[in-house]
């Protein structure tokens, strides 16, 4: 992992549910999931993102607690997931999430470099967000305002690797 052709960029963001999925006050937001996925999955830099099997997005999975929406993708880089995240219609849900989810008192999202190919299981990107939760940002869990480049994350896991 010493350039970004190398090493992609996975990011992990979790939400917690105001209301039951089914409920209606959700629907606006469950009604968007297939435009929003569809836009990214189309976007400069996707790779990829966690889907449950025999579903068209994540939302069923639950492996964060029973009210928690996992959202797990791969990107090219940091600035292919930005630019998704805050210049395309992607925005407009950003702007409407607290009518859907509780506002996190920790970090909700987490951002790690992994080898160009890999997929991360739902376990590594939860650990990565309890690695930044307990230790603060660094080359192995950051976010946006606190990122690290792929040979700072190569550099850093060599000299101090976390079991």
């Amino acid at each position: 992992m010493t350039s970004t052709t190398h090493a992609h960029l996975a990011q992990l963001n979790v939400a917690t549910l105001r209301y039951p999925f089914d409920d209606p006050r959700i629907a606006p937001f469950a009604e968007m999931l297939d435009s929003v996925n569809g836009a990214a999955d189309e976007a400069p830099g996707f790779v990829w993102r966690l889907v449950e099997e025999g579903a068209a997005d994540a939302t069923g999975l639950r492996p964060a607690g029973e009210d928690v929406i996992v959202n797990l993708t791969v990107w090219e880089s940091q600035e292919a997931l930005w630019d998704f995240t805050y210049r395309s219609g992607h925005l407009e849900v950003m702007r409407r999430r607290r009518e859907w989810f509780e506002r996190h008192v920790e970090a909700h999202l987490v951002l790690w470099w992994v080898p160009a190919g890999h997929r991360p299981t739902v376990d590594e990107a939860l650990e990565r967000l309890a690695d930044l939760r307990a230790h603060g940002p660094s080359p192995r869990a950051f976010t946006f305002t606190s990122s690290h480049t792929p040979a700072e994350a190569a550099e850093h896991a060599a000299v101090a690797p976390r079991a």
